[in-house]
């Protein structure tokens, strides 16, 4: 155990030694400037000093469009021309499932599969029509309460701006 506190403490010591940095004129031998420095301190200024580095480093990165010229982003341009197409493709998609489904209907007419007076461009849309009465719109709840909330809110609002037109004129 004194052995681990003698290089404990000769460890400290090493490092706690303050030594001196100076700076001279090689021809005059003046000096310039002298630092007294030990071993910890240069080592918490670097530390200190890398971490600095690596966060500008990485705010740089991330908030400027620099970011663009690592390989993996994308720039907001690309993105928006992506959502763009992505629309254009889905409403292709079913103005072609709209003309398939029209032509499948004129071949049942021209072989006599299909009665003529079914044939009409206001079925071919009905298809593709969904009732509404599938799905329940009745508030919820929670939903009754938030609209009550926010109706007793408007009304505190309106009666403090009424009172505040009254009391001006």
């Amino acid at each position: 155990m004194p052995e681990k506190r003698f290089r404990r403490k000769a460890f400290l010591d090493k490092i706690t030694t303050k030594n001196r940095l100076v700076i001279l004129n090689d021809d005059t031998f003046e000096e310039k400037f002298s630092f007294k420095l030990n071993i910890l301190n240069v080592f918490i200024v670097a530390t200190i000093g890398a971490i600095f580095l690596i966060s500008v480093t990485s705010y740089i990165i991330a908030f400027t469009p620099l970011r663009e010229y690592i390989p993996g982003y994308s720039s907001a341009k690309l993105k928006q021309e992506a959502l763009m197409l992505g629309l254009k493709s889905d409403s292709l998609e079913f103005e072609l499932k709209k003309n398939d489904a029209y032509i499948e209907s004129v071949k049942k007419v021209l072989t006599g599969d299909l009665e003529y007076a079914k044939v009409n461009k206001d079925s071919i849309m009905a298809s593709e029509y969904v009732d509404p009465s599938e799905y329940n719109f009745s508030a919820s709840p929670e939903e009754l309460e938030l609209r009550k909330k926010v109706g007793e809110e408007q009304k505190k609002i309106s009666t403090n701006l009424t009172k505040k037109e009254t009391s001006k004129n």
